[in-house]
């Protein structure tokens, strides 16, 4: 089966090796890339998202998104993902202009193509998703499947003690969209950070000899060098949205479980928080992985 689908991302180093995987993957049918502020300003994810594409030879539409939270002032993770946002990795410059209209874009695409038939690989905060849910319902409800990289379900936090930086970044869009009954799984920390690469790994994506697998292993490198851990056993930070695409290439490498979430909408550091509600629609929550099995699709999957 031919996945069709639209890519919602913030790239960031992940977003970018996820991007790559389903840009060299005959398993997608990539239809066009909308972006979002999250890790970096708009400006800088939606020409990260053309540099990409231009390394890959492949013309996908891209139009940028929100340059902001629905409600609440954005977050700046430089300190991991480089001033670029990628890792200080030099990419080619984009190929074609992108355009200034994202959810316009969802809309259009979902009314024309057949209920069902596109899927959202979402990377970033939800805020391009929650607006075409509450401006287009009638294009949102013909959503095939949403794959979404966010929140911590059991585990602990990355921004605040208990909420996830893609959640945090916009708690409202969440709430927004985990309550609009969508077909969406969310993959969580939960399993995320138990998807790593080690030093090896780069290395046999550096023998493979394809620019996607170059790049991702360049990519990578720069997660390790933001991390405090070295020497033998090394690993490199969560691959957290590579895990998107691969439960929706392989899904039989994460465990699923139905489960209601609500969203803190507070003024906390735990704004953005997911606890589960069983008032709430039910979404399909990742709580297991195969974490080396999953590095290792990651790594034939770009090689």
């Amino acid at each position: 089966m031919t996945i069709r689908a639209i890519i919602d991302t913030d790239p960031g180093i992940d977003d970018a090796v996820a991007i790559l995987l389903a840009l060299a993957s005959p398993a997608f049918e990539i239809l066009g890339i909308t972006t979002v502020a999250g890790n970096i300003g708009i400006a800088t994810t939606t020409r990260n998202a053309g540099r990409i594409c231009a390394l890959m030879g492949r013309e996908v539409r891209i139009e940028a998104g929100a340059a902001a939270p629905l409600a609440r002032k954005g977050f700046d993770t430089a300190e991991i993902h480089g001033a670029d946002g990628l890792g200080g990795v030099a990419f080619p410059p984009a190929a074609r202009p992108a355009g200034a209209d994202a959810v316009g874009f969802l809309a259009e695409t979902l009314l024309r193509e057949p209920a069902g038939s596109v899927w959202l690989l979402t990377l970033g905060p939800l805020t391009n998703i929650a607006r075409l849910v509450t401006d287009h319902p009638a294009a949102a409800a013909r959503i095939g499947r949403v794959v979404a990289m966010g929140g911590a379900v059991h585990d602990r936090g990355n921004i605040g003690p208990r909420s996830e930086f893609n959640m945090a970044a916009d708690p409202e869009a969440a709430d927004i969209v985990l309550g609009a009954g969508l077909p969406l799984v969310l993959i969580p920390l939960d399993v995320t950070r138990q998807v790593r690469a080690s030093p090896e790994d780069c290395a046999a994506l550096h023998a493979a000899g394809t620019p996607q697998a170059e790049y991702s292993a360049r990519l990578i490198e720069a997660y390790f060098q933001s991390t405090t851990v070295t020497g033998p056993g090394a690993e490199s930070r969560p691959l957290h949205d590579p895990c998107v695409m691969l439960q929706a290439l392989d899904p039989g490498l994460f465990g699923l479980e139905p489960m209601g979430l609500a969203v803190d909408l507070g003024p906390t550091r735990d704004a953005g928080a997911l606890t589960p509600d069983a008032a709430r629609p039910p979404v399909q929550v990742a709580l297991r992985v195969q974490g080396r099995a999953a590095v290792a699709r990651l790594i034939a999957g770009l090689s």
